[in-house]
């Protein structure tokens, strides 16, 4: 590997690290950052913030000044080329002077797709493309499958006994997991647009579904599955203000009961006709009113239906040392099951790490040969 690979790669790294560091803040836009580079030496770094905010691009070029002519500019995401909420970051490249352009990855949404490499190079720029281009991609996994298919990148989160668990018989399963790992999950509910769970974790347990961490984060919409809304007007997530709540309920709930929690300020929507949510159709109007990344913490039956219907695109499961046993303890996944193991989800990508004394386990699950939509979405990326 030559020099200026090697360079490349290590001033795409910080342009990563400083998107990293804003995941959960941007909305349905993506993470993205930029570093400007003169002769050996960084002159401006901007991340993107806020959705409607400064890209990552114009606060690089802000710091770099006058210096930023002849440059090399590092991007994590091809440069928008259109009007937005802001001007097109490429034509702001374009007026600075920059010598050279270094993208990480071509931006998926339809309205840039390759068009601001284009015009860059039209311009005279030279532009390199694919520097740790898989890890742009991962970063921006959520928004990649948002942007394409305007449906929401669902996380599955779960912890679970050596025996495969998820509560006692009883329903007890406070906790399964140890402090650290409930701590990553507080990380993870400030990276996401919104958390899911059924109405059997909100009768069972009355979370608050909010973030808590030692220093601020940000609050996610809670969204809870109630075919039939059954969820208590004193419920925490109606109660409790600090984030705001939707319900998704089946066609034939209770009217009145609809009236009752949009009167208090919740919002209600109806996906599936008879008497249980059809969650396709919810995925798709969750996609309508933008949310585009969610993060479902509900019990086995969530769960189980998810599977089923093919909609989750990623799974992170803790792992304790500790064993529960008995028939009617519910496992991970609750409903039928498959019949054969030729059709078993496998899962891809996983990797494996301690947390303490719990194993956190996370992969893409993708079944029987057929693509998952996440996955299919990778290959077009690709």
């Amino acid at each position: 590997m030559s020099n200026d690979v090697m360079d490349d790669q290590w001033y795409m790294q910080t342009a990563l690290q400083l998107a990293a560091a804003a995941q959960g803040q941007t909305d349905i836009n993506p993470v993205v950052g930029c570093v400007i580079v003169k002769q050996g030496r960084i002159i401006g770094m901007g991340a993107h913030l806020k959705r409607g905010e400064g890209h990552a691009e114009v606060l690089a070029l802000q710091m770099a000044g006058s210096e930023a002519e002849g440059a090399t500019a590092y991007v994590t995401l091809e440069p928008c080329s259109h009007f937005g909420k802001t001007p097109p970051c490429a034509d702001r490249l374009i007026e600075a002077g920059v010598k050279r352009v270094v993208v990480a990855t071509e931006d998926p949404n339809p309205q840039v797709a390759g068009r601001g490499i284009a015009r860059l190079r039209e311009h005279g720029i030279d532009v390199t493309t694919g520097i740790l281009g898989a890890s742009s991609r991962r970063l921006n996994e959520r928004f990649n499958k948002f942007i394409v298919s305007r449906l929401p990148f669902v996380t599955l989160k779960s912890a679970m006994t050596l025996d495969g668990k998820v509560a006692t018989r009883l329903g007890d399963s406070k906790w399964i997991s140890n402090e650290a790992a409930r701590q990553e999950v507080h990380t993870l509910r400030h990276q996401v647009q919104a958390i899911m769970v059924g109405v059997g974790t909100i009768l069972a347990d009355d979370p608050l579904l909010t973030t808590r961490l030692s220093v601020p984060g940000l609050h996610p919409v809670r969204i809870v599955v109630d075919s039939l809304l059954r969820t208590p007007i004193e419920a925490n997530v109606i109660t409790n203000r600090e984030a705001d709540t939707i319900l998704i309920c089946a066609e034939e709930a209770d009217p009145q009961a609809v009236r009752r929690f949009e009167a208090l300020g919740i919002r209600v929507i109806r996906s599936g006709k008879g008497k249980r949510v059809d969650l396709t159709q919810a995925m798709q109007r969750l996609g309508e009113i933008e949310i585009s990344s969610i993060l479902v913490e509900g019990g086995a039956t969530l769960a189980g239906q998810l599977l089923k219907e093919g909609l989750i695109d990623n799974m992170i499961v803790y792992v304790a040392p500790k064993l529960v046993g008995g028939s009617g303890a519910p496992g991970l996944f609750a409903g039928e099951g498959l019949d054969y193991m030729r059709d078993a989800w496998q899962i891809h990508d996983m990797q494996v790490e301690m947390v303490g004394d719990n194993i956190r386990i996370t992969g893409y699950p993708k079944k029987g040969g057929g693509d998952l939509c996440s996955q299919g979405l990778s290959k077009k990326l690709d």
